[in-house]
């Protein structure tokens, strides 16, 4: 499997001291190279465009927004003008930055086609004395880098960012282009400082950032475009190891999928597996219902739930594949656990004493447990631990898990999760826009698949019958095998969100849970053409 790597500012920060310091490239080569990637992002995206508007800030992205600049005036495949517009005073730049803005200014070039701004005191309405004209406009942002380390508070500032984030992309003709991240979003977190530039498309090099593939990083960054700027390889292996990658459908291959590309002639049932669904509390049959369906459509050979007796016959009717039983007591409880292969309990469990007593015993059981919903309020009142369990919160369910609010589960998502991992041992799957996972040594995985869609009630239902669904089919198992399960969990990440990708199709508004059910057993079927 082939992932990702995903970097902090801190560590996009060694990785290019390493590259100057160990393999002779010098700062301004690299900011050059990471100027004409850009440029040639931009015509990619924005070829129609006659204005270019580029705003540099006072560092290293200063540079290379100077660079592009320079690029664009002494192109001729295009009948541009080139605007730049110095967000700070130009004269104090140092090192590179400097050496780019001096060589953008003393170039000869027509003086109808460029002008160069001071920006450092715009107002807000001077701003509607920039000629947008019809001609189409790109506006590129290179007014903060990765070194952002403060909310942006500065009046000017804000004014030039809210007129940029007024441009978005209409077509070919005009957008947004942000150079290695989106000014004003965290390159760690993914939070916006204060205010972001909301960008079209995001050209980034050397590293990918991790904060641009969740959170708010999702909504800003925009299109991704990344390049390595011709770095040698080796400069990453003396960087190290990120422990945190981007993942997506692509990086599972067949063996790593619940269904081979074939099952043999003679299997049975028993073969691939039994799903145990714990949940369905008075007027909350719904929820388990879809948790069930999700496991038997990635493949599960077997699933029974165990829910309330006035539940029961209803189930059997919606989905008569699905083995339901009414449950009241431990007594009726226990065989079912002893068939099991998996339990997956929380969804419509609700927080009755039925439901305490259930959980409970669940707890104590050796099998493989993925937790969600009310699973996890109930967890959050009597704190245990365990390697053999998946937890799969939502930001609220996170926050109560760590007895916290939501603004701070969503200001650091890496964090959070790594807090959930250290406070109850097991994988975690933190959901979201950028749903992560921490697995049992650690590392961490940022789904890159997923829609607003999806937004909808029941989605956290079905994810935890797809995770349920591969567990039980022995793909990854327990820790007491050997085996991390937060790789199961992550591949249950990764093809639930490809499926609402594929649901998508019809449209992102209207999507239901349910919509995703054909989808996940074409995804749980890869060898079909």
């Amino acid at each position: 499997m082939s992932y990702q790597s995903l970097y902090t500012a801190a560590q996009v920060r060694e990785l290019d001291r390493i590259v100057i310091e160990k393999f002779d490239i010098s700062g301004y080569e690299l900011m050059q190279r990471a100027g004409s990637f850009t440029y040639s992002v931009l015509n990619k995206y924005f070829p129609r465009a006659f204005y270019i508007y580029v705003f540099c800030g006072r560092g290293n992205n200063a540079g290379d927004g100077y660079v592009l600049a320079k690029l664009a005036i002494e192109d001729d495949k295009y009948d541009r003008k080139v605007i730049v517009v110095n967000c700070f005073n130009p004269e104090k730049l140092e090192g590179d930055a400097k050496t780019a803005y001096q060589d953008l200014v003393t170039m000869k070039y027509d003086k109808n086609k460029v002008e160069i701004r001071d920006g450092s005191t715009f107002r807000k309405e001077e701003y509607m004395d920039l000629n947008l004209g019809e001609l189409g406009s790109v506006f590129v942002d290179a007014i903060f880098g990765t070194g952002l380390t403060r909310d942006i508070n500065d009046e000017n500032l804000v004014h030039t960012i809210q007129f940029i984030n007024f441009n978005t992309m209409e077509d070919e003709k005009q957008g947004v282009l942000s150079i290695d991240i989106p000014s004003g979003l965290n390159a760690d977190t993914g939070s916006v400082m204060g205010v972001a530039v909301n960008s079209d498309v995001t050209a980034t090099f050397m590293g990918q950032k991790r904060g641009m593939f969740t959170h708010d990083g999702r909504e800003y960054s925009g299109q991704i475009e990344f390049n390595e700027l011709d770095i040698p390889y080796e400069s990453y292996e003396k960087l190290g190891d990120s422990h945190c990658y981007l993942t997506d459908y692509s990086d599972f291959t067949f063996d790593d999928l619940a269904t081979r590309k074939t099952r043999k002639r003679n299997t049975h049932k028993g073969h691939f597996g039994h799903v145990l669904v714990i949940g369905g509390d008075e007027g909350y049959l719904g929820a388990s219902l879809m948790t069930a369906e999700a496991a038997m459509r990635v493949g599960s050979g077997l699933v029974s739930v165990a829910t309330r007796k006035s539940h029961a016959a209803q189930m059997s009717i919606a989905v008569p594949e699905i083995m339901s039983h009414g449950v009241e007591t431990l007594d009726e409880l226990m065989p079912l656990i002893k068939r099991a292969t998996v339990i997956a309990i929380g969804p419509g469990l609700g927080q009755s004493e039925w439901a305490k007593l259930l959980f409970a015993r669940v707890l104590e059981s050796d099998l493989p447990i993925i937790i969600d919903a009310d699973g996890l309020n109930l967890l959050a009142e009597e704190e245990q631990s365990s390697q053999n369990w998946v937890i799969t919160p939502h930001p609220g369910e996170a926050a109560r898990l760590l007895k916290t609010d939501v603004g701070t589960i969503q200001s650091d998502r890496f964090q959070s999760a790594r807090d959930l991992h250290e406070k109850y041992h097991g994988p975690v799957v933190l959901k979201g826009a950028g749903s992560i996972v921490i697995d049992l040594e650690g590392n961490l995985y940022v789904c890159s698949e997923g829609n607003p869609g999806m937004s909808t009630g029941g989605m956290g239902d079905v994810l935890t019958g797809v995770i349920a669904g591969l567990v039980a089919q022995g793909r990854v198992v327990t820790a007491a095998r050997g085996t991390d399960i937060g790789m199961t969990a992550q591949m249950g990440v990764v093809m639930h969100a490809r499926a609402g990708d594929m649901a998508a199709s019809y449209g992102e508004q209207g999507m239901m849970a349910t919509d995703l059910m054909p989808y996940l057993r074409e995804l749980a079927n890869p060898n079909l053409e």
